[in-house]
């Protein structure tokens, strides 16, 4: 018995040491383990005004402040000496964001938790790039010549070429010109699109897209005392006419029976056209940087009219143009005739009612291709369809129409239950509808068989129920459903200012570019 005892005492002492050693270890473990603190987790950079960055990560408990270092031109090697390096961050200053960096460049940024009751954390790391600056001025009346351009960005900042294109024209700045901001190129072509960028070395700083004038050489000069709709009507195909700044018309029917461009000389001061365009006899127009005023119209009051059946019409081109005040609409094929394209791009069109027409309107002829991009269309169209293209396939069979729509702004347009933004029924049809912007509007997209599913991809639409399949008032043939329902917060979109504060529908690269 007493051998039995002494092996149970000997036992429970050996389990007593072990237990003691055990608590012992843990002890050291736990203080092992929170004798640093926790690297920072959830590390994310987002690029804000083109060369910030907003950090972002999850702040641990017992953290007194985080220093951040940047390094440039590096991917996650953090080798070197940092460009920045900013301590005492403290955790209420969570998001931080990073201002000062270069535009166009690769980064890696680092982040560590300090405290000074424990050790630091270790570092965790993120990489991301820049976007190109853009710290030019808005042009100036006078700047945009027909050979010339003036680009103005802020006196003193640093920069060391100006890169034009096409043409390949490389300007080394001076010390003068850096100084206070201003450079004049010259040697341009007279009615180029051409881009400048400002430079300093191999980041941009500043990007301007401009279109020379109109080098009159070539083209025939008209003022407001000269008679338009006489020169039109008497045009030879190819003529080009240059209107200086002015009005033109007074509720006019303006004839244009063969191949003409009609641009502005100054597109910062655009001449006033106040009527509407008759195209006849197959011709095609370009009509660039105008006004086009509908106000007092009582004879046909669209836009532009396709006159003359049983031809094919060339292109229309409406290209930076406002285009206001009238009763029925944009255009009008009710003709069986061909027009082979219509392309509108960068306008402004607003206030165009829609009574007794559509939007942009073919009911008896065809469009073979359309094209709507860039444009802001405001308060048009209260109770009528935006697109109208008729069935007439009987005729023109063969024909497959294509309608491409994207990068627009679309506001207040068909804002009635029942109508539609796509009213298709041209049997053979194909329609891509992208990075459009749409608000306000009861429209749906069609209620047609004959209206093909459109290529959707990176819309918004804001008070627009009828656009998705989530709260629908009318039943429509198709929805979008892959878009985003923000509000883009539009500065005052009742004045016709519909530049987005909503920095998320701002990062999509939707709508209008103007207004971003």
């Amino acid at each position: 018995m007493k051998t039995i005892n002494k092996l149970i005492y000997f036992v429970m002492l050996f389990a007593t040491t072990f237990i003691v050693s055990c608590s012992n270890d843990f002890t050291e473990y736990l203080e092992t383990q929170y004798a640093r603190l926790f690297s920072p987790i959830n590390l994310t950079a987002k690029i804000q005004n083109k060369v910030d960055v907003k950090l972002t990560w999850t702040v641990s408990d017992n953290v007194e402040s985080y220093v951040v270092e940047v390094y440039e031109n590096d991917s996650l090697t953090f080798s070197g000496t940092p460009v920045m390096t900013i301590s005492d961050i403290t955790p209420n200053q969570v998001p931080y964001t990073i201002t000062g960096l270069k535009g166009e460049t690769k980064y890696s940024a680092r982040v560590k938790a300090v405290s000074s009751s424990v050790d630091e954390s270790k570092w965790t790391g993120v990489y991301f790039k820049t976007d190109a600056e853009n710290i030019f001025f808005a042009f100036e009346d006078g700047d945009i010549q027909a050979t010339s351009v003036t680009l103005r960005w802020p006196a003193g900042q640093t920069a060391t070429d100006i890169l034009i294109t096409p043409g390949d024209i490389t300007h080394t700045l001076t010390t003068d010109e850096i100084a206070a901001g201003v450079v004049t190129i010259t040697g341009l072509t007279g009615e180029t699109e051409y881009t400048a960028k400002l430079m300093n070395g191999t980041s941009t700083r500043g990007t301007a897209t401009f279109t020379t004038l109109v080098d009159l050489g070539g083209a025939i000069a008209v003022y407001p005392t000269d008679d338009l709709a006489a020169l039109l009507a008497a045009a030879n195909s190819g003529d080009a006419f240059a209107l200086y700044p002015g009005n033109y018309g007074s509720t006019t029917k303006f004839v244009v029976p063969v191949n003409v461009e009609i641009k502005a000389v100054y597109p910062n001061d655009r001449p006033i056209l106040n009527g509407y365009i008759s195209l006849e006899n197959g011709s095609s127009l370009l009509m660039k940087e105008l006004i086009m005023d509908g106000t007092g119209l009582t004879d046909g009051n669209q836009t532009i009219v396709f006159n003359t059946a049983a031809t094919t019409y060339g292109g229309l081109d409406i290209e930076g143009c406002e285009i206001k005040n009238y009763v029925k609409g944009l255009y009008y094929v009710n003709v069986a005739s061909t027009v082979e394209s219509i392309i509108i791009n960068n306008n402004i069109i607003h206030d165009i009612e829609c009574s007794g027409g559509d939007f942009m309107d073919c009911r008896t002829g065809v469009v073979k291709v359309l094209t709507f991009t860039n444009n802001t269309v405001y308060n048009s169209a209260a109770a009528r369809d935006f697109i109208r293209m008729d069935d007439s396939s009987g005729t023109f069979s063969g024909i497959t129409s294509q309608i491409t729509i994207g990068h627009n702004t679309l506001y207040k347009v068909s804002n009635t239950d029942g109508k539609r933004l796509l009213y298709v029924r041209f049997v053979n049809n194909a329609i891509t509808f992208t990075n459009n912007i749409v608000a306000e509007t009861r429209a749906m997209f069609s209620n047609q068989s004959k209206t093909s599913v459109p290529s959707f991809n990176n819309n918004n639409y804001f008070n627009a129920p009828n656009l998705t399949s989530t709260a629908p008032t009318v039943t429509a043939s198709f929805y979008d459903d892959s878009a985003s329902t923000l509000d883009p917060g539009f500065t005052s979109a009742e004045t016709g200012n519909f530049t987005i504060t909503n920095e998320t529908v701002k990062d999509k690269a939707i709508g209008d570019p103007r207004w971003r």
